[in-house]
Formats: structure tokens, C-alpha cells, sequence
């Protein structure tokens, strides 16, 4: 595994990671391996991921291309 200091989504940060008194506070490191691990087996099986991001839902594809949610509501 490499680790690849310019991913974005290492930078992301929210005020509740932020907050070390949070009752579950310490799930946060778990909850990142996750991800990771997620990300790992998207890249492996040619597929992508969904996490929420800014706020909104977004796709991450193997190649790194980001793209947001289309909501279904806006289609109608």
C-alpha cells in the first residue's frame, strides 16, 4: 500500500473530528481506516465509492475523478 500525501481526503476535516470530547470520539480512526479500505477494494474491483463530501453526496472513481450525486428529484 502507498501512501499518497496529496489525497484530498485526508484534508477533509469537520468540526465534530475536531471536538476530542465527543462521546464517540474515539471511533474516528476506524471509521478513516473504512474508508480507506473502501477505497482500496473500489480501485481493486474497478468500481467506485459514494461519501458524503461538503455536504453533499459525491462518486469517486478509481482514477481519482470526483463527481456529486445526481438526486433523483432533480430529474422529475
Amino acid at each position: 500500500m502507498t501512501d499518497n500525501n496529496n489525497d484530498s481526503s485526508k484534508t477533509l476535516k469537520t468540526e465534530k473530528i475536531n471536538n476530542p470530547d465527543r462521546k464517540f470520539a474515539w471511533m474516528d480512526k476506524y471509521i478513516k481506516q473504512t474508508g480507506n479500505v473502501a477505497r482500496m477494494e473500489a480501485k481493486k474491483n474497478g468500481t467506485y465509492i459514494i461519501y458524503e463530501k461538503d455536504g453533499q453526496l459525491v462518486k469517486e472513481y478509481p482514477d481519482g475523478k470526483i463527481l456529486p450525486l445526481k438526486d433523483k428529484s432533480q430529474d422529475e
